[in-house]
């Protein structure tokens, strides 16, 4: 496998995890460092699983990072910013504010030029 599709995959995984995550945590609501919110929130399947996502996108993470330059790669994962405010959108139902959308294209142009380089 080429190490943009590592990327690929584990941004996928990390974003998925993100968003597995906020749901989980809309279902225990404010968190604290207190014993009951630990062992509600690590009790709350979707936290579980978003952990396990995320937990699987660091192992493509390394594989890409064991095959591409650092200097690359790491600017790529910037990509799950986007990817995450847009499936916040679709399936958590937040706005996304002109300036924050403003900011993802930013961002993408930047992707761009680190792609290119």
């Amino acid at each position: 496998m080429t190490p943009i599709l590592f990327l690929l995959i584990a941004i996928g995984l990390s974003a998925t995890g993100e968003v597995l995550l906020k749901t989980g945590m809309r279902q225990v609501g404010e968190f604290s460092l207190t014993p009951e919110h630990l062992v509600r929130a690590f009790t709350t399947l979707p936290v579980v699983a978003g952990f396990a996502f995320v937990f699987g996108g660091s192992l493509f993470w390394l594989a890409t990072i064991s095959r591409a330059d650092l200097s690359w790669a790491y600017p790529m994962l910037a990509l799950g910013y986007v990817l995450v405010v847009v499936a916040s959108w679709a399936i958590l139902n937040e706005t996304i504010p002109p300036l924050r959308a403003m900011g993802l294209l930013v961002i993408c142009v930047g992707v761009v030029m680190v792609s290119r380089s």
